[in-house]
């Protein structure tokens, strides 16, 4: 499970870093009709180097902050894929 705090509207997608104790993630889509969450999902795929089909959104599906549940990756492989996107 991943803590994600979503800048929608962004010039470009992608895991900034953190914000607070959750990740930053910005995506162009707006939050309207759930194209904002879509693109999270695809985000945190690619990011993750998993298949979207292995993300789902947990929680916060019409807020900022979500938590998005990750099957197939260990909590250790998940901190060395985006440990390179943080700048760790």
């Amino acid at each position: 499970m991943l803590r994600i705090h979503v800048r929608p509207g962004a010039s470009r997608a992608g895991v900034t870093g953190m914000h607070g104790d959750a990740l930053a993630v910005r995506v162009g889509a707006r939050p309207v009709d759930g194209a904002a969450n879509r693109e999270v999902l695809a985000v945190m795929a690619r990011a993750l180097g998993v298949g979207t089909s292995a993300i789902e959104l947990a929680s916060g599906s019409r807020a900022r902050d979500k938590r998005v549940l990750v099957r197939g990756l260990s909590p250790a492989g998940a901190r060395r894929k985006l440990a390179p996107l943080l700048g760790v």
